[in-house]
């Protein structure tokens, strides 16, 4: 059954690493109510993540389940998702001197991790997204994927990164297939870029806490609205299906309203 429904969650152009979430939970609750999906069972279950988990963390096990009673056709048993208290700022985005920095130092080091972060930043894309580029998506300038609801969402390559990678590609002499692969030659991981980007912020004394995949993704917005402030066209770009999901970026960071509460008040 497990691989009927891990078929489903592809059918439906879910991410990657969607897919292995909803997989998961599945598996902790097969694990704790052995496949029972009755509703005393289900609310059991939610009282048992409340325990455990942050409310981000139970609403994504909650959708997982959702997902699978949707599958199974018994959507009268969905649950329905925590109330998030969302915060009046941006917690943990890589700052723009950190990200220069940080670009800085990996170009003259490390030429793959300075595209890695370049590309994640310079277009918005996620991890999971990331590593589908291709070098012929380096020539043709874009990257198209299909979203859920088989939308197409276009990935831009911006002209200075796509010439830029063009000669990374040729010294590499890589003309077709993924650009971002380990030591085997196979297609990297998110999981192995989230690992990797710790280590090398470490070694560059950046705090690791604003150094992970979506942080570039964060920043990408944050310097496109500071540059055109056209909230629409971001949400297209993010692949936001609601421009509620990207009003978030109009805030501040929690070290930028600091600043401007030091510059300003005097009194």
């Amino acid at each position: 059954m497990n691989t009927s429904f891990a078929q489903y969650l592809t059918n439906k152009n879910l991410a990657f690493n969607t897919i292995n979430s909803y997989l998961y939970t599945l598996k902790l609750f097969n694990k704790i109510y052995h496949k029972r999906f009755n509703k005393q069972n289900l609310q059991k279950f939610k009282s048992f993540l409340l325990d455990k988990y942050t409310a981000n963390t139970i609403n994504l096990r909650i959708r997982g389940i959702n997902c699978y009673l949707e599958f199974i056709n018994k959507k009268q048993l969905k649950l329905s998702c925590v109330k998030v208290q969302t915060k009046n700022f941006l917690e943990n985005v890589i700052s723009e001197a950190d990200y220069e920095y940080f670009k800085k130092k990996l170009k003259k080091y490390n030429l793959f991790w300075y595209f890695v972060i370049r590309f994640l930043a310079a277009t918005g894309a996620r991890v999971s997204e990331l590593i589908q580029i291709k070098a012929e998506h380096i020539q043709l300038g874009y990257l198209d994927l299909y979203s859920k609801g088989g939308k197409i969402r276009r990935i831009y390559i911006p002209i200075k990164l796509q010439q830029e990678a063009l000669l990374w590609l040729k010294e590499q002499d890589l003309s077709s297939g993924f650009i971002f692969r380990n030591r085997f030659g196979d297609r990297i991981t998110p999981r192995g870029i989230s690992s990797q980007l710790k280590q090398l912020a470490l070694r560059y004394k950046i705090n690791t806490k604003v150094v992970y995949p979506h942080s570039f993704r964060h920043r990408f917005a944050k310097n496109f609205l500071a540059k055109y402030n056209d909230i629409s066209l971001l949400a297209d770009l993010m692949g936001h299906e609601s421009i509620e999901t990207t009003r978030i970026y109009l805030r501040k960071t929690s070290l930028e309203q600091r600043a401007i509460v030091d510059s300003i008040i005097d009194w």
